[in-house]
């Protein structure tokens, strides 16, 4: 697959592939274990029920869907693509987690992985992958990325539902 002058090796391009779903993980269990949960967490801040069960369902779902992700973006070569808009959603994943805290000036499930992982490796990946793809594909990428993170905020105001 040709890529812009200077972009990432391979080699490069396919780890930091993989570190999206490691850190996901990361992300997962500190929005578990952290402070209250996210479930009750959601429920106190917003009034959002959400099962302790809804919530790991969804975030598994979440975590396979970055794997499939990857895979594919590897498979049909688009991976510079791929890490714009997981580095998009990462990044914005982040910054809602940190405005949150901010505004309520309190601790919220998955603060210290979006403030620590997801914050920097989201600007990392933008900026280091952002010549391996044309700047129309990189804000589309970026456009795509903010995109699910918008469902994904529609989806927990709902209490995770579908439906």
């Amino acid at each position: 697959m040709p890529t812009q002058p200077n972009a990432p090796s391979a080699a490069a391009t396919n780890f930091w592939l993989w570190v999206f779903p490691i850190t996901y993980l990361i992300h997962i269990a500190e929005e578990y274990w952290g402070g209250e949960g996210y479930p009750a967490y959601i429920l106190r801040l917003r009034g959002v029920h959400m099962s302790t069960a809804r919530f790991l369902v969804a975030q598994g779902v979440g975590f396979v869907l970055v794997t499939i992700g990857v895979i594919l973006a590897r498979r049909f070569m688009f991976p510079q693509m791929m890490l714009v808009i997981l580095g998009t959603i990462v990044l914005v994943n982040g910054i809602t987690h940190t405005v949150t805290a901010l505004s309520i000036m309190s601790y919220g499930p998955g603060l210290w992985s979006s403030i620590f992982v997801w914050m920097p490796l989201g600007i990392f990946t933008l900026l280091r992958f952002r010549k391996g793809v044309t700047n129309k594909k990189y804000w589309i990428g970026v456009a795509i990325g903010v995109g699910v993170n918008v469902v994904v905020g529609i989806l927990t105001m709902r209490g995770g539902r579908v439906v």
